[in-house]
């Protein structure tokens, strides 16, 4: 069973991929285009060219998870715009409302962490 939890990190590729490849391919690109370690247990969110589908990548200590998420209907509406950089950082929240196909810019939360007062 996959659990992503607030204290994992969470990287999402800006530029579509081939989904065509598989873990192998997608751990390439983690290497190559993201210059991440896929076997850092980072998890690693890619989208096609339509915006119709999303591939989740996670190495979970013994092996690599690899989840697909495909629209019957529709796009997401959201994802990073492309900048200079090849990858956008997400908070568990943010990754949380984009399955759904919300858009995580325009949902307010409480901040993740608050110092209390001595």
């Amino acid at each position: 069973m996959i659990q992503i939890t607030p204290h994992m990190r969470i990287l999402v590729a800006i530029n579509p991929v081939d989904f065509r490849k598989g873990i192998d391919g997608l751990a390439g690109t983690c290497r190559r285009v993201l210059k991440s370690d896929p076997f850092s247990g980072t998890v690693f969110v890619f989208r096609n060219r339509l915006k119709t589908a999303l591939k989740i990548l996670i190495y979970d200590g013994q092996g690599f998870w690899l989840c697909q998420k495909r629209l019957s209907k529709g796009r997401f509406k959201w994802w990073p715009g492309s900048t200079d950089e090849t990858v956008h950082q997400l908070a568990v929240h943010e990754l949380q409302l984009m399955l759904v196909g919300a858009d995580p810019s325009l949902h307010q939360v409480a901040p993740d962490w608050k110092r209390l007062p001595n």
